[in-house]
Formats: C-alpha cells, sequence, structure tokens
C-alpha cells in the first residue's frame, strides 16, 4: 500500500521536478552573484557572460544558434509574442491558423483577435486527434499572416506534422510558428534544418524552474517585441534578465539533450506497462490519442461512465498525482477542449486521465499505481447511476 508520505508524480505534463543540478547552479546567483546583468560595473557586468552561457545551452538543445533566442518568462508569454509579432510585420494579412487542439495560451489570444477583427480558422482534428491536413492545405492562403501549430499536445502526447506545416505556411507567404512546450526534452529538435519560424519552449516542462521560457526566433524573421521597455535581449524582450533561472534553464537543457536516449527508451518503457497493465485490469478503458505518433511520457486514458475529477481526489489518497486534462483548465464540469475536439464520448470524455512521466520515475511508480486503480475504479463505479445504467443495458 502507497504510504500518505510517499507521491507517485505522474503529471509531468503539468510541471516538472526542478533537475538538482539546475537547484544547485541557481543558488550562488541568488545570494552571492545578485548583481544586475545590464549593469556597466564589474559585479553586475560580468553576469551578462552568465546569461549568454544559458542562452547557447538552450541554442544547443534547440539545434539554434545563440543570437535565434529570446528568453522570456514562460510559454504563454513566448506564444502571444510570436502571435502578435506576426500579425504586426504582415499587417494587410488578417487572417491566422491554428488547430481546434491548442493550448489556452493559443486559443484564448485567438478569441482575443477575433474580437479585434481578425479572422481565426481552426483546424480540426479525427477520433484520434490527427490533424486534417486537407483542410489545412485549403485553409492557408495569401491572406494568412501566421499559422500556429503545436508540436505535441499537452493532453494525448500527440505529435504534428510541424514541419509539413511549415512548408504550407511558406508557399503562402505565411509565417509559422509552433508551440513546442510540451515537446521540449521529449524529442530532440534541430532547428537550422527547419523551416519553422518560431518556437515557444518553458523551462518548467522539462526541469527547469517556474518562470523562464524561451522564443526561437529564425535568423531573418522579422520580429517586433510583445513587452517594451529597456534594451535587454537585444530589444526584443524588456525587463532585467532572469539571472538564476537563466542558469537553471541552461543546465536543464543541458541535461534533457543528453537524456533523448532515455526518454524515448526507459520513459517510454513505464508509459507503456502502465498502459498495458491498467487496460487489461480494469474494463471499458479508452485510450486516447495516436498511440503511434506520439510522447514517449504521455498516455490519456477514459474510465468510462465516471468523472475524472472524482477518480483523481481517490488517487490522491494514494498520494498519485495525475490529471484529468490540461493544468490550465482543470476546475472546469465540462470535458477538455481537447476530448471534444476529437469527439470523445462524453461517457468517455468526463473520465479522461492522462499519466505523464519523466526520467525520475521509477518502475516502483508504475506497480504501485496498478495496484490501487483497478480498486478506485470499481469503487466509484458502484456508486455511479451511469455505470449501473450502462451494466443494465449490456444484460439485456
Amino acid at each position: 500500500m502507497i504510504g500518505e508520505e510517499r507521491v507517485i508524480y505522474l503529471d509531468n505534463n503539468a510541471t516538472t521536478r526542478t533537475a538538482p543540478e539546475a537547484v544547485q547552479a541557481m543558488l550562488p546567483y541568488f545570494s552571492e552573484y545578485y548583481g544586475n546583468a545590464s549593469s556597466i560595473h564589474k559585479f553586475g557586468g560580468r553576469l551578462a557572460k552568465v546569461v549568454e552561457e544559458g542562452r547557447a545551452k538552450v541554442a544547443a538543445f534547440l539545434g539554434a544558434d545563440p543570437s535565434e533566442i529570446i528568453f522570456t518568462s514562460c510559454g504563454t508569454e513566448s506564444d502571444n509574442a510570436a502571435i502578435l509579432s506576426s500579425l504586426d510585420v504582415c499587417p494587410k494579412r488578417r487572417k491566422i491558423v491554428i488547430s481546434t487542439v491548442e493550448h489556452p495560451a493559443i486559443l484564448n489570444l485567438g478569441k482575443d483577435l477575433e474580437r479585434r477583427g481578425y479572422t481565426v480558422v481552426r483546424i480540426p482534428v479525427d477520433n484520434f486527434g490527427r490533424l486534417d491536413m486537407e483542410r489545412a492545405r485549403e485553409t492557408i492562403d495569401e491572406n494568412t499572416a501566421v499559422v500556429s501549430v503545436m508540436w505535441a499536445n499537452n493532453e494525448t502526447g500527440n505529435l504534428y506534422p510541424v514541419e509539413e506545416l511549415a512548408e504550407l505556411a511558406h508557399r503562402a507567404g505565411a509565417l509559422f510558428h509552433t508551440d513546442a512546450v510540451q515537446a521540449a526534452g521529449k524529442v530532440p529538435f534541430k532547428l537550422r534544418d527547419m523551416e519553422i519560424d518560431m518556437l515557444s519552449v518553458s523551462g518548467h516542462k522539462f526541469h527547469a524552474p517556474k518562470g523562464i521560457g524561451a522564443l526561437y526566433v529564425r535568423r531573418g524573421v522579422r520580429f517586433r517585441p510583445f513587452v517594451v521597455g529597456g534594451h535587454q535581449e537585444r530589444g526584443r524582450r524588456a525587463g532585467t534578465e532572469n539571472v538564476p533561472y537563466i542558469v537553471g534553464m541552461g543546465v536543464a537543457a543541458e541535461l534533457a539533450l543528453a537524456s533523448f536516449d532515455k526518454e524515448n527508451t526507459y520513459v517510454r518503457k513505464l508509459r507503456d506497462d502502465l498502459q498495458a497493465r491498467l487496460t487489461a485490469a480494469i474494463p471499458n478503458v479508452r485510450v486516447n490519442g495516436d498511440q503511434e505518433h506520439r510522447l514517449p511520457n504521455t498516455t490519456n486514458l477514459s474510465f468510462e461512465y465516471i468523472e475524472g475529477e472524482s477518480i483523481l481526489m481517490h488517487m490522491d489518497i494514494y498520494g498519485i498525482c495525475a490529471s484529468s486534462g490540461s493544468a490550465c483548465t482543470t476546475g472546469s464540469l465540462e470535458p477538455s477542449h481537447v476530448m471534444r475536439a476529437m469527439g470523445v464520448p462524453y461517457t468517455a470524455a468526463h473520465g479522461a486521465i492522462r499519466f505523464s512521466f519523466s526520467r525520475y520515475n521509477t518502475q516502483e511508480d508504475v506497480d504501485a499505481v496498478v495496484d490501487v486503480m483497478p480498486g478506485i475504479i470499481s469503487k466509484i463505479r458502484a456508486i455511479s447511476p451511469y455505470w449501473a445504467d450502462f451494466v443494465a443495458k449490456n444484460k439485456q
């Protein structure tokens, strides 16, 4: 039995543990080397070199040049900066193309832009969450300023054909941006060999601290700053440099770069083991998403005819952390927009649970979850009128 003091953390798509190596590297910059990297004096000014070292590490992680990296506060800021810049530099183009399964950082910005008179086209997905590429080809045209489609979905782990989408955008004279927040650290990037114009990442998704992100802007792409003020980041993002967090992100990027093999072997094995054992042990479990083209750490399982929130509360008693969808939408009584876009039946969408692993998880974590989940689901179904109705109908 899992003790209350033990945490089984399978919610790594929401956030990750900050790598101990990153924490240790950051600490001196809170106390000993606390100067402002933009200062003229040596005490602060020498930190400019530290910032550039962090930038070089993030660039290597992305397969880019350091001059193409802009530090931000998070993935949401990076997303907003990319989209708004694209509209600013292409004022005669009034269309934005996104997908129906984007993160709220893109979806809600799209709603805001519609209120400002822009046309926002949302490309649909099929029942497996795969993008309708035919619709994309029909939609991206000479009036499109920017196409923004995520690299990987935060709920299902689905991977999207960003290279093909970038080519479609460029044929129409549009820019291409991808929210790669969930893909970072799980799939290798080689941006210098790709046509992607802008890409967003957030440090806390790959074992850096919360509060630091980056936006890649390909050399030669026109860019207008989202945050205006001082000269920092070559005038592309104002605000005093967050030196400790840049250091932490740089170390986390180095560790992630060295861990891609582990993500695709060790982490994938844990994920596959959990999925196989739960679907075998519990009746009426649906796997959501494209099982062939997805992140190695993510599985989204629907336990039919019961509520996801109830499942999570029972799991929490045993110290198991997972999610009923994106952390940015938790608390809503409606199924997630991703489940709705995929056409997942309400009887399954309400019971969708996302399990997301990291390299810090163990086989013992999987065994502990498999130990208790069948009992949890049986207990909830025993008092569920929806499950009772289902059982009654299948007895007839």
